[in-house]
């Protein structure tokens, strides 16, 4: 195989991988509270204690995957596009 046909072989891979992700779990961890939906904070003792809220996911703990949000954008201009 030629090292091109490789490099194209190997990001359709991902690319179908990452696709396959988004349809099963179109919901990933938060990367501001790492799926918490608030952040953790010590007290003056040294211990855990819960903090605020996390505004990024609004406490959820969760965030829409990139492809699935585009995959929704899509998905309405197309519906808003050939609607009757």
């Amino acid at each position: 195989m030629t090292p091109i046909l490789l490099a194209i072989t190997l990001l359709l891979g991902v690319t179908l991988c990452y696709f396959a992700a988004c349809a099963a779990s179109p919901f990933g961890n938060c990367r501001k509270c790492h799926g918490w939906g608030f952040e953790m904070k010590t007290d003056r003792k040294g211990r855990m204690k819960r903090g605020k809220d996390c505004r990024r996911c609004r406490a959820t703990g969760k965030r829409i995957r990139i492809g699935r949000w585009l995959y929704n954008r899509w998905a309405r201009i197309h519906r808003a596009g050939t609607a009757d």
